[in-house]
């Protein structure tokens, strides 16, 4: 596995041959550890998504309790941007229907035959209404398609290597006593990414089976508490989710960082992986295809103590994109 970020050192790619070789389906397993959701902590940046990277152009769904404001933050600012997120009482639609009765109108006056006369009739006055507002839903489309195009091109811009994004903008805890020092952006070496590639395997293997001591070795005790409630959630139904064949196919270094007594790394990875649920009495297959490869991309954050090997790496947080 090739490895190499956006200094031209550490970003993971890995060639097309190889996911051919695999024949992915289209599919996307959900059953695998963590259930294809968003969990877990990435410390003072648990509530900012993390860069965008080739591995996961989208933006990660946010961990639990990311949707709060940050420490801090002003409230003026806040309460500004709720107002601006707010939509219209109306909508684009009524709003198109007022604008077109008074565009119509105001003719009919300018004109000497009244307010209402410019309207014509009831049909043509729904229809110029309808026109309005078909031509705002095609502009606010192609205005939303135009950002979606724009931003993974200038994720790419600058230095000719994927883009990992600008710095999160930390701010520290409110409250009493001394303010910590901001987190300090983190290097990283082979043997790094080597771990992160290993831990992929090993924590799905645990996963799959019911291993929670291989899970305590390798994962933070908030992420062993998931993978624990969803395999006891199994155990209750009776079901055994069997992962296995997974296989790294391309990974990028979001970002790295250092705060405190802790380093963090996040990750973007696509992977292969074959994943199964069966009946625990019968052996009957409930979901999933034996004889079929998955592909799945997660965003992993992975901690460690601050400058300890690269061995130390758990695994912190899982988010979907």
């Amino acid at each position: 596995m090739q490895f190499r970020s956006s200094t031209g050192s550490h970003r993971w790619v890995k060639g097309l041959a190889l996911v051919a070789a695999f024949a992915l389906a289209g599919g996307e397993a959900m059953a695998r550890a963590g259930s294809g959701k968003s969990s877990g902590s990435r410390g003072s940046f648990s509530r900012q998504a993390p860069p965008v990277t080739d591995t996961a152009p989208r933006q990660a769904q946010p961990l639990p309790g990311a949707q709060q404001a940050l420490p801090g933050a002003s409230a003026g600012a806040a309460a500004a941007a709720a107002r601006a997120a707010q939509p219209s009482r109306f909508g684009p639609i009524l709003t198109g229907f007022a604008m077109g009765f008074l565009g119509a109108g105001l003719f009919g006056m300018l004109t000497g035959q009244g307010f209402l006369a410019g309207l014509g009739s009831l049909m043509g006055f729904l229809g110029f209404a309808l026109q309005i507002a078909l031509v705002f839903f095609l502009a606010r489309m192609a205005l939303n398609f135009w950002r979606s195009r724009q931003q993974p091109a200038a994720a790419a811009a600058g230095n000719g290597m994927a883009r990992t994004g600008p710095a999160p903008q930390w701010m520290p805890a409110a409250g009493a006593g001394p303010v910590p020092a901001p987190p300090q952006p983190l290097r990283l070496i082979e043997a790094d990414f080597n771990s992160f590639e290993r831990l992929l395997g090993e924590i799905q293997d645990c996963y799959s089976r019911a291993d929670h001591n291989g899970l305590n070795q390798r994962a933070t005790p908030e992420m062993c508490r998931v993978f624990a409630g969803e395999i006891d959630e199994n155990a209750r139904q009776g079901l055994i989710n069997r992962v296995s064949s997974v296989k790294l196919l391309q990974g990028d270094l979001s970002e790295a960082w250092r705060e405190g007594s802790r380093d963090y790394a996040t990750v973007a990875m696509r992977f292969a992986l074959n994943d199964v649920t069966v009946e625990k009495a019968t052996g009957r297959i409930v979901e999933g295809d034996p004889a079929r490869i998955d592909e799945a991309t997660e965003i992993w954050t992975f901690v460690r103590g601050a400058g300890e090997s690269p061995e130390t790496w758990h695994l912190s947080a899982i988010q979907q994109v």
